[in-house]
């Protein structure tokens, strides 16, 4: 049954060397914006901060948090979010433009979204490419204000708590981070739009403490996450501030997913308590489908030859 794990973590595990060439696009930003005179910091999110990216990689997630005194209209409501937001469109461009990026010719195309400006690296046909998104914002104590183009408002968030939280977690259990990539494999595998980070705040909430087998782990985080979800817990910031992680989540049938899920988990805990390992991971594959590893082929005894009765031997023995 490790084994079997093992091998899956390798299947959901993202890529070495697409790992490696995300942290170096964020270092580019890094080293790029950290030297301008109006950044106080640039801070590292999302999934690669937290160690909890799955294969593929689609995008690299960085805070460049601005000096207040250099950025004053920032802040307010109007259109001090889109002009945030433009001025990073701009100043990636100035760094890092393909034509003539002052620190490295490398982002062919720049285009902000809602919070953050979408920085794209790679041919458009390159299958294997991903982003780099660059979030503006101003530093509010432990908290950060980022800019909402839709609302034209500026809200406060908290990623670095999930950092901290999903690294004191990996460090009480090594395999924490795995896990967490084994269920955002799941939730991508369901034909309903579940976000990554529903996932992993649901794996916070419900992998339980103390349980170091990753099968039961995974047992007990499904049977815990669909009584949540089923009684109506809604999926939530885990700093507390800005409400609904998703909110066009369909829970009903999210619920179902995750009761399923726990049902074929828990009969492969049976089996596998059984000593029925065959069993055991053709449950698992229901849970996690094809890529699961496939239950090994078990021999069958080979039914010996029938060896046909030779003659009985005639023998001369005296008659009468």
């Amino acid at each position: 049954m490790n084994d079997a794990f093992a091998e899956f973590q390798r299947v959901v595990n993202a890529d070495p060397d697409a790992v490696k060439e995300a942290r170096r696009r964020r270092d580019l930003f890094k080293g790029a914006f950290g030297s301008e005179a109006d950044v106080r910091e640039v801070v590292p999110s999302g999934s690669l901060a937290r160690g909890t990216q799955k294969d593929p990689i689609h995008d690299v997630d960085l805070v460049i948090v601005f000096e207040d005194s250099d950025h004053p209209e920032w802040g307010e409501p109007g259109k001090s979010a889109e002009d945030a937001l433009n001025y990073m469109r701009e100043k990636v461009n100035e760094l890092l433009g393909a034509t003539s990026g002052s620190y490295d010719q490398v982002v062919r195309l720049a285009k902000w979204r809602n919070h953050a400006v979408k920085c794209f690296f790679d041919d458009p046909d390159d299958e294997s490419g991903f982003t780099v998104d660059a979030m503006p914002a101003l530093r509010r104590g432990n908290q950060l204000l980022i800019p909402e183009a839709t609302s034209e408002k500026w809200i406060l968030c908290d990623p670095e708590k999930l950092i901290r939280d999903v690294a004191a977690r990996h460090l009480a259990w090594n395999k924490f981070a795995g896990t967490v990539r084994m269920l955002k494999r799941w939730a991508s595998d369901q034909d309903i739009k579940i976000k990554s980070l529903v996932m992993e705040v649901l794996a916070l909430n419900h992998i339980p403490m103390g349980v170091n087998d990753q099968a039961s782990a995974i047992k007990q985080f499904f049977v815990a996450a669909a009584y949540a979800v089923e009684g109506g817990v809604e999926v939530s910031d885990p700093a507390g501030l800005c409400g609904p992680i998703q909110n066009d989540l369909d829970y009903a049938e999210f619920g179902k997913r995750l009761r399923q899920a726990s049902k074929d988990a828990s009969a492969a805990i049976a089996a596998q308590l059984n000593n029925d390992i065959p069993s055991a991971i053709a449950h698992w594959g229901r849970v996690f489908g094809s890529e699961f590893p496939l239950p090994p082929v078990v021999a069958t005894p080979a039914i010996p030859a029938v060896v046909p009765a030779a003659p009985r031997p005639v023998k001369d023995t005296p008659q009468g």
